[in-house]
């Protein structure tokens, strides 16, 4: 009698179950390039701020263009329901955890308008700085001309989970092709962590792609859906689809790992990994410019019937230049993100962030842990 098959499972890893190994030759880590391209425009440090409520506001995505990076400010949020979204996000900061959920569901059903998109975008292009917007799939038809026409720089279309093809019951949903050719700007987008769903969306013609589903601190989707996969190798699957597409199309297209990062060493791994850049919720929603007062929660949470986020504390703990470039004040790796990345980089001997994805890699359940005891005892 023939023995059905079965589902065979891989094993896979995240950020604390690896460790990169220092390189034969090293280098000094102020003579390492950062540079992160998203189709015409660099940055020179490859970090985004989250398209989160929590994290990015208009003053936020200022001070971080300013700062050499990039915040997505999240059109389907406070920022275009209200027109003093400061006092709803204190209003969210100071609701007991027994009504945070209903009163984020309630903030949440309130319908956009219109001319705080414009508004937003607006106000950060006046600064001086790079605007990126980000929308869910189910709406970017409805916000794309809008932040064309007040001239964003980049769109992103996040969701969960993101593929290239998708059935619903519109007759014409969102076909990425088509957004591409007609928007005059890059798009990115996410989420998705496999090889193959990875490169079907770089077939779109999107200028980058995001990498990770459910990794979030105020993410609840790995627990409430049971979908996701580490992000370790998440990133380096989706990293081969990216090499793949570029031997077929001549087209290099970034992959940036999206969430879970709760330090320095995490940032560091994921670039090894193969990520070009990575996007950041919690760490800088501790940050003193930060709008969420000290709390985090998921742009998953309004969803009326079930809330796949929660709101958590993570306090302030410094500015956001001290996050990204020091000093830090802390020893646990949450600040200084930069300094960190560029020493990774010189003792792998990487002189930039595609040098660093040759880095090698092993599996080491162990190395945060080997000889800690101390550490772990006083913490």
């Amino acid at each position: 009698m023939a023995v059905p098959k079965v589902k065979q499972l891989k094993r896979t890893y995240g950020f604390d179950e690896v460790a990169i190994v220092p390189g034969d030759v090293t280098i000094n880590p102020e003579l390492t390039n950062t540079d992160f391209k998203i189709g015409d425009l660099t940055f020179s440090i490859p970090i985004l701020a989250a398209a989160m409520d929590a994290v990015t506001d208009v003053n936020f995505a200022i001070l971080m263009s300013k700062l050499g990076g990039l915040a997505v400010l999240y059109l389907e949020g406070v920022q275009t329901r209200y027109d003093n979204p400061e006092e709803v996000l204190a209003e969210i900061a100071n609701a007991p955890a027994e009504k945070v959920t209903s009163l984020l569901q309630k903030v949440y059903s309130q319908p956009i308008k219109e001319n705080l998109v414009g508004d937003r975008i607006q106000a950060i292009k006046k600064a001086g700085a790079v605007c990126a917007v980000g929308a869910l799939p189910a709406n970017t038809k409805r916000f794309a001309p809008l932040a064309v026409e007040a001239k964003a720089d980049i769109l992103f279309v996040q969701s969960t989970v993101t593929s290239a093809r998708h059935t619903s019951r519109s007759v014409r949903g969102l076909i990425f092709p088509e957004l591409v050719k007609s928007v005059p700007i890059p798009v990115v987008a996410g989420n998705c962590v496999s090889y193959s769903a990875c490169l079907e969306l770089m077939r779109t013609g999107v200028s980058g792609i995001l990498v990770g589903v459910g990794p979030g601190a105020a993410c609840t989707t790995r627990e409430v859906l049971g979908i996701g996969v580490p992000q370790i190798t998440a990133t380096i699957d989706c990293a081969a689809a990216r090499d793949q597409y570029q031997k077929e199309s001549g087209r290099y297209v970034p992959i940036i790992t999206d969430g879970g990062f709760r330090k320095g060493g995490d940032l560091c791994k994921a670039i090894a990994a193969g990520a070009d850049a990575a996007m950041i919720g919690s760490i800088f929603a501790q940050t003193k410019e930060a709008p969420g007062h000290g709390y985090h929660w998921g742009m998953a949470n309004p969803h009326p019937a079930l809330p796949r986020g929660t709101r958590i504390k993570v306090n302030t703990t410094g500015t956001l230049e001290q996050i990204l470039f020091g000093p830090t004040s802390v020893t646990d790796g949450s600040q200084n993100l930069i300094g960190a990345l560029r020493m990774a980089m010189g003792v792998c001997g990487a002189f930039n962030i595609r040098e660093m994805h040759r880095a090698e890699m092993v599996i080491a359940p162990a190395i945060t842990t080997e000889g800690k005891s101390w550490q772990l005892t006083q913490s």
